[in-house]
């Protein structure tokens, strides 16, 4: 019973995640004397809500594969090559970059909504697509680390392949600023060039901050239950 939900949920959710790219991809087109951004250079993968977007469809058919080919167990003795996978994409990107997106962008609505959604966006970015790819995505992962239980790589590795990925993403926005003269989020505007630095590193410390909160939840979640099962596969040495 507890396997088929598992199986569901990572089948639903994937399918969410992937029209949600597909109908932002193809949809959502903004005039450019509307917001000028979105004609500019890079088009809809300016935007880490996108990115976003595309790892957690990438996430979930991962875990979904794994439903089928690999294994969920707490410690397996053997792990397949989709459950090392799932766990090293969930640790280093599927978690935090998640958390980072939806943290936030939602933080930034409330202080002025017109620094991350202007209202001129409304009529062209649906409410319910807003919410999939800004609300559902920390629901979703929260969920996941819920209901399905996963070894957290080491730390070197995985927060290598996190920091890497943001280092990457914010090298793309000043090419994109480079390419069109717009940053593609409007709060950079309003920033001098010390304040703007202060700002991405702040931010990328709140994402690495993110990563050690994934990895401590899932301690408290599973901790007990994989020593649990580590205990009783281990011989009685005293006998």
């Amino acid at each position: 019973m507890r396997e088929g939900l598992v199986i569901g949920f990572h089948a639903v959710t994937f399918l969410q995640y992937a029209f949600a790219v597909f109908y932002d991809y193809t949809y959502t087109i903004v005039p450019h004397d509307v917001k000028s951004v979105h004609n500019a250079y890079g088009g809809k993968f300016k935007f880490l809500t996108f990115w976003d977007a595309i790892l957690q469809t990438m996430f979930f058919l991962i875990c979904f594969l794994n439903d089928l080919f690999g294994t969920n167990a707490v410690n397996p003795k053997k792990s397949s090559f989709t459950r090392k996978l799932k766990d090293y994409f969930y640790a280093s990107l599927g978690f935090p970059v998640a958390m980072f997106v939806g943290v936030t962008f939602w933080v930034l609505m409330f202080v002025d909504r017109e620094l991350v959604l202007p209202k001129a966006l409304d009529p062209y970015f649906p409410w319910w697509l807003n919410h999939l790819m800004h609300t559902m995505i920390m629901v979703t992962t929260m969920l996941e680390m819920i209901f399905v239980p996963r070894q957290y790589p080491k730390r070197s590795r995985s927060l290598g392949i996190l920091v890497s990925f943001m280092l990457t993403y914010l090298v793309w926005i000043h090419v994109i600023y480079y390419k069109s003269g717009v940053w593609v989020y409007p709060v950079m505007d309003v920033l001098t060039l010390p304040l703007r630095i202060v700002f991405f590193a702040v931010l990328l410390t709140f994402c690495v901050i993110l990563y050690f909160v994934g990895e401590t939840l899932n301690n408290i979640i599973w901790g007990k239950k994989y020593i649990a099962v580590t205990k009783s596969v281990e011989p009685d040495l005293k006998t």
